[in-house]
């Protein structure tokens, strides 16, 4: 059987994480076309940069709870296909220990340079002063993160697995943010669907079974059933 799991931010609440569309999310702390988008980027890259500084600064203080462990558990164990497809930029999932995996909306904990495209491991803020290691250019550097209008990374990855899966997982997802979103309805119809949600979620009918509570208690039961047969 081939798997493919999608995971949003709500695998990462638990941890500490700030999800975005909660009644105390980021975007209701900070506006959209202020910190995540190209244009934002090119009006004001002192205020994005100080936004994504803050958030990565956040990761060392934050661990991999019992969801990240058990789908890191179930990678290393599981003989079929697996794909584990996350919304989150934090690095809670390769931490735990998951290594067949896409990142689809990019890294806290990488930096890309507009002048030369070199990807970098990056642990520490940027500025409009951060020269690129790779090329030397100043005041090119940006969080390797997908902005809105960006297109997702991995995608052709994404849609092979999507095409070829037996059992398509989305857990912690708003059901908002296309184009993971549509996976479901993509997959509808020759693929069985679970969702593994705090509570319902936008696209909760269009899944087969849907499961409602914490993703510490969620997940590791899931896990569990699948290992087990």
């Amino acid at each position: 059987m081939n798997i493919v799991i999608l995971t949003g931010a709500g695998i990462s609440q638990e941890s500490g994480i700030a999800t975005f569309r909660d009644a105390d999310g980021l975007w209701n702390k900070m506006r959209v076309e202020d910190v995540a988008t190209p244009e934002a980027f090119a009006r004001d890259p002192a205020l994005v940069h100080g936004f994504y500084n803050a958030r990565r600064a956040q990761l060392p203080s934050v661990m991999p709870n019992a969801a990240h462990l058990a789908l890191a558990d179930l990678d290393a164990r599981w003989q079929g296909g697996l794909l584990l497809v996350t919304q989150n930029v934090d690095d809670l999932h390769a931490r735990a220990g998951s290594r067949r995996m896409v990142a689809m909306h990019g890294a806290l904990r990488r930096a890309r340079c507009q002048a030369c495209d070199a990807v970098q491991d990056w642990d520490a803020d940027l500025s409009t002063a951060t020269p690129c290691p790779a090329c030397g250019a100043v005041g090119g550097m940006r969080p390797h993160i997908v902005w809105f209008g960006e297109m997702p990374m991995g995608m052709d990855q994404i849609e092979t697995a999507l095409a070829a899966c037996d059992l398509f997982v989305s857990i912690g997802t708003s059901g908002n943010v296309y184009p993971a979103a549509g996976f479901v309805a993509g997959v509808r119809g020759r693929a069985r669907t679970l969702e593994l949600n705090l509570e319902r979620s936008a696209g909760t009918r269009l899944f087969d079974e849907a499961r409602h509570g914490p993703a510490t208690s969620l997940v590791p039961a899931w896990v569990a059933e699948v290992l087990a047969g």
